[in-house]
C-alpha cells in the first residue's frame, strides 16, 4: 500500500499554530513550541547535521523530543537509541545504520563519542538560530526492537508510516495535554509524541528517575487530559493512590494484553474518561483501537476488504497489512519484514470465542508442559480475575517428568497494617487455584503460587519475563 505524503515535523508544527500555548514538559524543564520556532535546541549547529545519519542518544526525553522536531526533514536518518540499550550493542547499531553524527545531552559515553565524527549537544535552553529550517529529506526513523537477548532488530519507518494512524490537526475547543509512561524512543511512546505534535497539543514526558507517584503528580499539575501506558504501568499506578492524581478524559493501553480486570479497574476510577486499548507493533504500526470496555476485539475487524488496515488470522497468529508498516529491517536483507502479500506476522496468538477474538499470548513465549502448550498471558488473565489480585506473572519451572510446569508469582492487595496470617494466605491461594481449575485445562493450572510484594517491569513497560 502506498504511504500518504507528509511534510516534516517542523512543517506540521508550523501549520498547527498557537505554539506559545503548547508545551513540552520534562521532569526538570519545559519548553514552549513557540520558543523552539524562534530558536534552536542544538546550539546553532543544525546545518552540521544536514544529510547525516544521526544517532539521538540522550538521557533526558525532553532533549530527544526537541532533536526529533528539529532534525526530521534535515537528517537523512534518525536512529532512536533507548536509554537501556546495552553498551556492547552500540558499535553494531552505529555500523549498521552508518551513523556519522551524534546528538547528545552530554550524557553519552566517551567511547561512543570517539567513534563518531560529528557530535552536537542538545539542550532545553533555546538559542537564536539563523540557519535555514526547511528540509528536503523524507527522513528515515530507525527504531530498535526490545528483545530480551541478542542484538535488537532495527526497524525502518518514515514519518508517513509512523503517523498513519494520527488524524491531521484541527482547531481544538479545549487544550489537549498528552502524557505517557512510555519512553518516546520506543514505538508506543513515539506514537504519543507524534499525536501531541501533529495534533496541536502539549506533552508531559515521564522520567526513569522519578517514581510513578511523582510522575502522575506532575502530570496532574499540568492538567493532563490524555494518557497512555501498558497494562503493567497501570496496575502499578493502581496499587496505591497514584492513579487519583490525574483526571484524564482519555486513557489508553497498549503493549500487553488488556484483560477485563484492568479495564474494569480503570473504568471504576476514571468514570468520565474513555478507556481504550490499542494493538500495534514496531514493524506493523498501529492496527486498531478498542473502546467498548471489553477485552479482545470484534471478529468483524478481520478480513474487511479494502480496509485502511487489513487483518487476518493465519495459524492462530494475527497478521497485518497497511500503509503504516515499516519499510524494512536495516541490516537484515535476508529477513523479510512482511510476507509476499505484504502481511506482517505479529506472532501474537488469538482465539475466536463467539463474535470476538481474544489474545492468548506470544508464539515464542509458550510453556511446554509434557507436550501441551500453555500461554502465560492466558493464565495470568484468569488469575487476575480474583478481586484481591493486583497483577501476576506466570512462567515455566523445569520438571524432570513433564519438562516444565507452570508457576505463578502474584501481587495481592492487603489492607495497610494488616497482619496477614498463614491461614489467610493459604485460603487466598486456594481461591485463586479454584478460579484457575474452573477456567483452564489441568495442564495450565499453576503447580505453585507464590505471593510477592512486586513484579519487575522492563524499561519497555512490559512485565519482565524470565523462566524459573
Amino acid at each position: 500500500m502506498p504511504q500518504s505524503n507528509r511534510g516534516s515535523l517542523w512543517d506540521s508544527l508550523s501549520a498547527t499554530g498557537h505554539r506559545p500555548n503548547r508545551f513540552l514538559w520534562g521532569a526538570d524543564a519545559g519548553v514552549t513550541l513557540g520558543d523552539l520556532a524562534r530558536g534552536s535546541s542544538l546550539g546553532g549547529r543544525l546545518e552540521e547535521l544536514r544529510d547525516r545519519s544521526v544517532l539521538v542518544m540522550t538521557k533526558d526525553q525532553l532533549t530527544a523530543a526537541l532533536a526529533f522536531i528539529e532534525l526530521d526533514g534535515i537528517a537523512r536518518r534518525l536512529v532512536l537509541c533507548p536509554p537501556d540499550l546495552p553498551f556492547e550493542h552500540l558499535p553494531s547499531v552505529i555500523e549498521t545504520a552508518e551513523v556519522d553524527a551524534l546528538v547528545s545531552d552530554g550524557s553519552a559515553l566517551g567511547a561512543v563519542v570517539s567513534g563518531v565524527g560529528c557530535v552536537v549537544t542538545c539542550t532545553p535552553r533555546i538559542a537564536p538560530v539563523d540557519s535555514e529550517r526547511s528540509g528536503h529529506h523524507q527522513t528515515e526513523w530507525i527504531l530498535l526492537t526490545s528483545g530480551t537477548t541478542g542484538l535488537p532488530k532495527m526497524v525502518v519507518h518514515t514519518l508517513a508510516s509512523l503517523a498513519g494512524a494520527i488524524k491531521e490537526s484541527k482547531t481544538q475547543r479545549t487544550p489537549v495535554i498528552w502524557s505517557t509512561f512510555y519512553d518516546i524512543r520506543r514505538f508506543g511512546g513515539l506514537q504519543i509524541f507524534l499525536r501531541a505534535i501533529l495534533g496541536g497539543g502539549s506533552l508531559v514526558l515521564s522520567s526513569a528517575q522519578e517514581s510513578t507517584g511523582d510522575f502522575l503528580a506532575r502530570a496532574g499539575t499540568h492538567g493532563v487530559t490524555h494518557i497512555s501506558g501498558t497494562p503493567s504501568h497501570w496496575r502499578g499506578a493502581l496499587m496505591g493512590s497514584s492513579a487519583r492524581k490525574i483526571a484524564p478524559q482519555y486513557v489508553r493501553m497498549s503493549g500487553e494484553i488488556a484483560d477485563q480486570p484492568i479495564l474494569d479497574s480503570l473504568r471504576a476510577i476514571y468514570r468520565e474518561a474513555m478507556i481504550a486499548h490499542a494493538f500495534a507493533s514496531t514493524e506493523a504500526g498501529v492496527a486498531f483501537e478498542v473502546g467498548d470496555g471489553l477485552m479482545g476485539f470484534p471478529a468483524s475487524l478481520i478480513g474487511q476488504p479494502c480496509a485502511i488496515v487489513e487483518l487476518k488470522v493465519e495459524d492462530r497468529s494475527l497478521r497485518i497489512r497497511s500503509a503504516r508498516t515499516a519499510t524494512r529491517y536495516m541490516g537484515s536483507a535476508s529477513e523479510p519484514l512482511a510476507d509476499k502479500d505484504g502481511f506482517v506476522d505479529t506472532r501474537d496468538m488469538v482465539e475466536l470465542r463467539g463474535d470476538r477474538y481474544y489474545f492468548v499470548g506470544r508464539r515464542d513465549g509458550v510453556i511446554n508442559v509434557g507436550g501441551l502448550k500453555v500461554h502465560p498471558e492466558e493464565v495470568e488473565a484468569v488469575i487476575n480475575r480474583h478481586p484481591r489480585v493486583q497483577m501476576s506473572l506466570v512462567k515455566a519451572r523445569k520438571n524432570p517428568f513433564t519438562g516444565a510446569v507452570v508457576v505463578a508469582e502474584v501481587v495481592v492487595r492487603f489492607e495497610p497494617g494488616h497482619n496477614v496470617s498463614t491461614a489467610e494466605i493459604e485460603a487466598l491461594k486456594s481461591e485463586i487455584l479454584e478460579i484457575c481449575h474452573r477456567a483452564l485445562a489441568p495442564h495450565k493450572v499453576p503447580a505453585l503460587i507464590r505471593f510477592v510484594p512486586s513484579l519487575e517491569v522492563a524499561p519497555s513497560g512490559k512485565l519482565a519475563r524470565f523462566n524459573a
